[in-house]
């Protein structure tokens, strides 16, 4: 018998005595919360994440906008050059990523976007990097990140934001879970390492 008839005999025989795989595990994919209930649970881990959290309707998203620049004492935001203009409040400049200079990026006064997805368990906003989002560059160079969220944008957990986010499997996505903060140094918390300091979040609905 050759060498390689032994390997392939070993190989069945080996195979004729593992134990048939076991039945998927039934993991639990929702935590069956009514739409007030997973809102709140989403706010919950944004503001434990120390971000800040507002609500309002679909036409009182230029009002909200304004509100949360006045509250941090902005004039100015980069936004995706094809934003909703209906989204954006008079008395404030908003600047198209046009393909903007880094350098440019990083001195700005933050960046406004919107997401693709959230998953309140885990207090994640998904960005797919589409119209209304722009490209990661805004979302993560600037100090300051103001992102609306769609009420129905937002799933209970990790494995229904993942279907979520089906149709999206060839652009880049980028995961947001509270402000950027690192504590690897000495264990000690520093912000804005890899993203925006501050994030504001608007839920729209």
């Amino acid at each position: 018998m050759s060498a390689k008839n032994e390997i392939l005999r070993d190989i069945r025989r080996a195979k004729a005595t593992v134990d048939p795989p076991a039945p998927p595990r039934a993991y639990r994919t929702t935590l069956g919360l009514d739409r007030e209930q997973r809102l709140e649970l989403f706010t919950d881990r944004l503001v434990d994440y120390n971000a800040t959290v507002s609500r309002c309707t679909e036409a009182g998203i230029p009002d909200a906008i304004a509100a949360a620049l006045n509250a941090r004492g902005k004039q100015s935001l980069i936004v995706p050059p094809a934003i909703e203009p209906a989204w954006l409040p008079a008395g404030f400049r908003f600047i198209p990523d046009e393909a903007l200079d880094y350098q440019v990026i990083d001195r700005s006064e933050g960046a406004l976007t919107a997401c693709t997805a959230a998953i309140a368990f885990t207090g994640t906003i998904i960005l797919s990097h589409g119209k209304n989002e722009g490209r990661r560059a805004i979302s993560l160079i600037p100090d300051y990140h103001l992102c609306l969220v769609r009420a129905d944008q937002v799933v209970d957990t990790v494995p229904e934001g993942i279907r979520a986010l089906s149709g999206y499997r060839t652009r880049p996505l980028t995961t947001i879970s509270g402000p950027s903060a690192t504590a690897d140094i000495e264990m000690i918390r520093v912000k804005g390492v890899h993203g925006p300091r501050t994030l504001d979040v608007i839920i729209v609905g």
